[in-house]
């Protein structure tokens, strides 16, 4: 199954915050992940946030003016109301002298328009500042974790899919980015909202008041309900649109896979089956949680039509004004939108800290085995470039599981020491320790007389060049492909490399050349060539070590010759460590390691191995049988 299927599967995966077709209303978003540590989690966060205190008091300051000037805009209106009504009722009544003052009228609207202008100044300098504060935060979280990934050691990487890690270092800090930058601000408002319009309610009427505070619990045990009812539907919804994008994506990445064995029918049909429950899923949720709105519309009706009952009783004992009960609706109206708002925000911010407790799990991670020094080791008189010696080394991926017991290597340098054995007997894991990708349990490694854990990993590392099997080129022209293996290299440098590994002719041929840009998975030129480029690299890393491993098993013949040139060009006069699977390639090598359970178990030349009849000629041997397998494992 692919990563990305592996992704969308996964149970602690953040929810999406975007709000699409598959989201509902305002408070009833998709379940979100819980965080394991909530109050830890967060003073975490807010550590990143200290740093810019001031900014954030100026956006609590401007928060609460921008709500203050909106709160106090309704009652200034019920005013020209009032005044609007009065001059009417007298007109009507014929009243001596009565008439609409439309200069006070004026004048209220005037007060009006200045206040919504201050209100708009005031949410947008808010809304300013927090963007600067949310982008300064997450720019910060970003280079942590940058700088994070880089010291991890292999085996993080090794134990986890690449979807999970990309989704820590870029939906869950999208999702924290959002949340500071839109979510914090929408609470900070939501909770003055309340307060200032309770407290303006209040100065209306206190019976108005109770009424409308009266109906909220109506309001929360609808929401409640239809939450619970609909909570199952929203999880088969994600459920089935995991299953219906990992679908998607795997039918795509293997559609010829899937023509050469004539799977269209099959693959179509599981499509279907999966649409078909994320379209049951989807519209049961969509129908339960488009209910909540018409239902607490219609409970917010009630309460209006109480409030004009009321007040209009109110308004004849001359108790309040009748501008007061028109200012009082929209109060009403005001009151209930921050509390729903803040429904939905406390869910959002579950799933913040949830993505945040992500994120800091990555920061905690093990690191790499710190340098022992930023001085760069020198090599000791007389010791030969390319030398390495295993003594004694021990290792094991678990503690309680050891691989390599006790193993003994001497490498002169400029040998060619060849690698076999079957799958699992630690080919590679040899390979991972000599590059310290892995950090080895006992022992010592040396290379030029220097212990592997004296030199900084950059220094030991650029010793070696690779050539893999699974060859890695990046979407860039060929020519940067190429020199890749080395900073600063020159157009005739990496023409010169081209050509000692036999891939000048072909370059040329291509219509752009040098300029050819290879797509995401270079799949615009052939396997062979593919590896001719990655050799031409390491000819141009110009490294002391070479690490070879077989290239030459999925190409034919005869690029088989044209790579097998190109490698013994870039293993003339370097000390190489070739991983073998056709045994009859590495016949020539200076000593072959025959590895089995993490032990060499045999070494020495081809021909002395046979002569042993071990099992280095058993598995020489079965390469020859009447199968003529190619491979050994």
């Amino acid at each position: 199954m692919s990563e990305v299927n592996k992704e969308y599967k996964r149970p602690d995966a953040a929810p999406p915050r975007h709000r699409g077709p598959g989201a509902g209303p305002p408070g009833m978003m998709m379940p979100v992940q819980k965080a394991k540590d909530f109050k830890g989690t967060l003073r975490r966060l807010v550590r990143y946030l200290r740093p810019r205190q001031v900014q954030l008091v100026l956006v609590f300051i401007m928060a609460i003016a921008s709500t203050v000037f909106s709160i106090f805009s309704p009652k200034v209106m019920g005013k020209a109301t009032t005044k609007l009504f009065e001059g009417a009722y007298g007109m009507m009544k014929g009243v001596e002298g009565a008439s609409i003052d439309f200069g006070y009228i004026n004048n209220i609207l005037l007060i009006l328009v200045g206040l919504y202008l201050f209100s708009a100044l005031f949410s947008y300098i808010q809304q300013y500042i927090m963007a600067d504060v949310a982008q300064k935060v997450v720019f910060d979280m970003r280079e942590e974790i940058n700088g994070k990934l880089e010291r991890l050691p292999l085996k993080y990487f090794d134990s986890r899919t690449h979807g999970e890690i990309l989704s820590r270092a870029t939906n869950d800090v999208d999702n924290i980015s959002t949340t500071l930058q839109q979510s914090l601000t929408q609470l900070i408002t939501a909770i003055v909202t309340i307060i200032g319009v309770i407290i303006m309610m209040l100065t209306i009427s206190p019976w108005l008041t109770l009424i409308t505070v009266i109906t909220l619990p109506l309001s929360f045990v609808v929401i409640i309900g239809i939450s619970k009812r609909s909570q199952s539907y929203f999880i088969g919804q994600q459920k089935s649109l995991g299953q219906l994008n990992g679908h998607v994506e795997e039918m795509y990445t293997g559609h010829r896979i899937i023509k050469a064995f004539g799977r269209e029918k099959q693959s179509l049909n599981d499509f279907n089956d999966i649409n078909d429950k994320l379209y049951d899923s989807g519209w049961r949720a969509q129908f339960m949680s488009g209910m909540i709105m018409p239902l607490m519309m219609f409970i917010g009706n009630l309460g209006y039509v109480l409030v004009c009952v009321v007040g209009g009783i109110f308004v004849t004992k001359k108790v309040i004004e009748v501008g007061d009960i028109q200012a009082f609706i929209q109060y009403s109206r005001q009151f209930t939108m921050p509390i729903t708002q803040t429904a939905n925000i406390a869910n959002i911010i579950q799933s913040t800290i949830a993505s945040a407790e992500r994120v800091f799990e990555l920061l905690d991670e093990e690191e790499e085995v710190a340098e022992v020094s930023n001085v760069l080791a020198k090599q000791e008189m007389g010791a030969e470039e390319g030398a390495v010696e295993f003594r004694h080394v021990k290792f094991g991926y678990k503690e309680d599981a050891i691989l390599i017991e006790d193993m003994n290597i001497d490498v002169r340098p400029g040998q060619t020491i060849a690698i076999v054995g079957p799958t699992g007997a630690g080919k590679t894991t040899l390979i991972n320790l000599l590059m310290r990708f892995y950090e080895i349990s006992g022992g010592e490694i040396v290379i030029d007389g220097i212990g592997i854990t004296d030199m900084k990993r950059s220094e030991l590392r650029s010793k070696f060049g690779m050539v893999l099997q699974d060859t890695w080129l990046f979407n860039g022209t060929i020519r940067d492909n190429i020199a890749y293996g080395r900073e600063g290299s020159t157009e005739a440098d990496v023409v010169r490399a081209a050509k000692a590994a036999h891939a000048d002719h072909f370059i040329r041929t291509l219509p752009l050349g040098y300029d050819t840009v290879l797509n995401e998975e270079a799949s615009n030129i052939s396997q062979g060539q593919k590896q001719l480029i990655t050799i031409a690299r390491a000819i141009l890393a110009d490294p002391s070590i070479l690490i070879l491993d077989e290239a030459t098993s999925s190409v034919d013949t005869r690029t088989e010759v044209q790579i097998q040139k190109a490698m013994n060009s870039l293993m003339k006069g370097r000390t190489s460590f070739v991983i073998a699977h056709r045994l009859s390639t590495i016949r020539d090598a200076d000593m072959i390691l025959v590895m089995n359970q993490g032990s060499v178990i045999e070494k020495g030349t081809h021909e002395d191995l046979l002569e042993q009849g071990g099992f280095y000629a058993d598995l020489y041997n079965s390469q020859f049988s009447e199968e003529d397998l190619p491979e050994v494992g």
